[in-house]
């Protein structure tokens, strides 16, 4: 058949057919043929217009009709018609309501090399029942909508520049996705009422604009072995908030924390507990003492749970233990500092390495959380498992990720630290069965009424950090691919070195009596 799409013979005798059949049924039943918007008749779809009365048989059709009788060379070949998705040559099919989207989708199922016939397709199309092709018309909608969603999705925004990656990202996207962790979630300490913290992801990201500035200006420009980026941002973010009437620390080091929590709250007085005073740290550089401070440090110092709080709290003026924030960077047993401070009637704490699971030098509440019964908690050392496949893969990305080898013990405990609760800086260390590890779980849950994670500030294409397994983290505050912002909030500007040091910091809050069966 040539180019121009002549209709055959057989075709315009169908054609001539159907009108007279209309005709015919229009007289007997009163068949109204559909009209489409464009005023032209729908020949695929007619509806049953039901009258009382008889009419004179009439046969009712538009103009287009008589496109089906048109010899060769009559055809349309306007632009709407080829806009329509006619087939580039022949603008009109056999039946001239036949869909114009579906003869496009008819034309994509043929052979690159072939070309066919448009008034059989079209003439195939109309013997079709009207609800396949409803259902072939919507398949080819929703293939063209994906389509547009996919080369929409690939055009990156001018004002977006994407980041550098280097081969440790590309890879991440396959072995190391974070989705793909299953049983190696993230455990989350349960509260007794199911209460979340008052800010949302919003005030942490105006959070982060509003402190960058403020971390630049830091005294401790390398806080080697102290608090990096995301942990002091979290300091700072949460004592602005809770506005406490007194701040303790348990844990000074060269005293970065104290600055942090100087900028957070300029005028409330810092109770700080250190074995070594941190004005020994300006003999070999940088470090921060404050002038607003009672330091127990040095040959001052006295550990938080030896301390007469009862007495100190009122030499402060503070009458409400409820009202202080106590922080908490000294890596001692958590489970031991929340006993503690329970006690005194401390309600909010601040942990800041809140080690995972077989890592760390003290029994951390992730640790004590990590529990069959949590969702995302609990472990097995089978050695052929997908667990032990993936932590495996993933040790070769980042640092502190722990294969099934390092996290499983004698017998295969895999709580705590091998089946260990570790205590004073890795000092102490007690074996403990898992049904003692269990019961701490319990009771850490008698007086949790909320406990959160800081999330890190963002994701590990963004920052290069290279330590912490991002798949054992909250989703971070400025997810991978989001450079812009990165760069806006001036993230971009600030060594990847102070990145590398995200612990899962935790805040919770506390109440009630928390007594041990040992303490009873």
């Amino acid at each position: 058949m040539a180019d121009g799409g002549v209709v055959s013979l057989k075709a315009r005798h169908e054609a001539v057919g159907l009108i007279l059949w209309r005709h015919k049924a229009h007289s007997d039943t009163d068949v109204v043929p559909e009209v489409g918007h464009g005023g032209g008749t729908n020949l695929s779809s007619v509806s049953l217009a039901h009258s009382n009365r008889r009419s004179p048989a009439t046969a009712t059709f538009h103009y287009s009709d008589l496109s089906l009788l048109r010899p060769a060379g009559m055809q349309d070949t306007g632009l709407s018609a080829r806009a329509a998705g006619a087939v580039s040559s022949s603008s009109s099919s056999a039946y001239a309501g036949a869909s114009s989207a579906t003869a496009v989708g008819d034309d994509d199922d043929e052979s690159k090399t072939r070309k066919a016939n448009p008034a059989f397709v079209a003439a195939a199309y109309a013997r079709l029942h009207s609800s396949h092709r409803a259902a072939a018309s919507l398949l080819l909608l929703l293939a063209v909508a994906a389509t547009a969603f996919l080369i929409g999705r690939a055009r990156p925004g001018g004002d977006c520049p994407l980041p550098r990656l280097d081969a440790r990202f590309l890879a991440l996207l396959d072995a190391a996705a974070a989705s793909d962790f299953g049983a190696l979630g993230v455990p989350w300490c349960r509260s007794k009422t199911g209460k979340i913290v008052e800010w949302t992801s919003k005030d942490l990201l105006h959070g982060l604009e509003e402190f960058v500035p403020i971390y630049e200006t830091r005294p401790i420009k390398n806080n080697m072995y102290g608090m990096g980026f995301d942990h002091s941002f979290g300091l700072w973010f949460m004592a602005r908030w809770l506005k406490p009437d007194l701040m303790i620390e348990s844990g000074a080091f060269k005293g970065h924390s104290t600055w942090v929590l100087r900028q957070a709250m300029p005028n409330t007085r810092i109770i700080s507990l250190s074995p070594r005073h941190p004005e020994k740290y300006l003999k070999k550089g940088p470090a921060y003492v404050d002038g607003n401070c009672t330091y127990l440090a040095g040959k001052d110092f006295i550990d938080f749970g030896s301390v007469d709080w009862g007495k100190l709290l009122r030499k402060h003026g503070i009458s409400d233990p409820s009202r202080v924030l106590v922080f908490f960077d000294d890596h001692q047993s958590e489970l031991k500092r929340l006993k503690q401070s329970s006690k005194v009637g401390f309600r909010h704490l601040i942990f800041e390495d809140n080690y995972d699971t077989g890592t760390g030098d003290h029994y951390s509440l992730r640790q004590i959380c990590d529990q069959a019964h949590i969702r995302g908690g609990g472990h097995n050392c089978f050695w052929d498992s997908d667990e032990a496949r993936l932590r495996s893969k993933r040790k070769s990305f980042w640092e502190k990720a722990v294969e099934s080898d390092e996290l499983c013990g004698k017998d295969d405990a895999w709580w705590g630290v091998r089946g260990y609760m570790r205590d004073n800086f890795n000092h102490s260390n007690k074996a403990i069965s898992y049904k003692e590890h269990f019961q701490n779980s319990r009771l850490v849950e008698s007086v949790l009424d909320l406990y959160w994670e800081l999330p890190p500030v963002a994701g590990p294409s963004l920052t290069h950090q290279t330590r912490y397994d991002p798949a054992r983290a909250s989703d971070p505050i400025i997810e991978d691919g989001r450079f812009g912002m990165f760069q806006r909030i001036g993230l971009a500007r600030l060594d990847a070195s102070v990145f590398n040091g995200y612990t899962h910091m935790a805040y919770v809050q506390i109440s009630g009596s928390m007594l041990s069966r040992e303490d009873a």
